[in-house]
């Protein structure tokens, strides 16, 4: 990782960090996810008992790279949206705590080659209502509700 971080850190290592830090739980409500590197990161915690939750959008969920269906084959829970809008959140909460959120997708592209933030925020004022938004979304998207034509 090619970022200017202190002690040969660099940016993806420190949110994989974050995200391996999780005991409990794992939602994460992305755009687009295609970084091998954070696939492998969540099927680890999935596999260490930790319960992940996935919320993504329709269209991009199928594009070659994504580890979208490599996380429903690990099975890992997966929602997607059934609009014509984009589902473009970016953020994921650990064990209902940690907030991660900014402008990055969970893409090589962005992490390699984009100019994008992320904020990790452990302030329940600030966690809460994106898990409300990510619990409001997860019943949306729940299947059953699907209508078909």
């Amino acid at each position: 990782c090619p970022c200017p971080l202190p002690r040969g850190d660099c940016s993806l290592s420190r949110l994989l960090r974050r995200l391996l830090s999780a005991r409990r739980s794992l939602e994460i409500c992305l755009f687009a996810f295609s970084s091998p590197q954070l696939g492998r990161a969540v099927q680890l915690l999935h596999r260490r008992g930790v319960r992940v939750r996935v919320v993504t959008d329709a269209q991009y969920m199928g594009l070659q790279g994504s580890q979208i269906g490599l996380l429903r084959h690990a099975g890992i829970q997966v929602r997607h949206d059934q609009e014509n809008g984009y589902m473009h959140h970016k953020f994921a909460i650990v064990d209902r705590r940690m907030l991660i959120t900014g402008s990055l997708n969970w893409t090589t592209q962005a992490i390699q080659n984009n100019r994008e933030n992320v904020l990790v925020v452990e302030d329940a004022e600030y966690v809460k209502p994106f898990l409300d938004e990510f619990e409001r979304i997860w019943e949306e998207y729940n299947p059953i509700n699907y209508r078909f034509f």
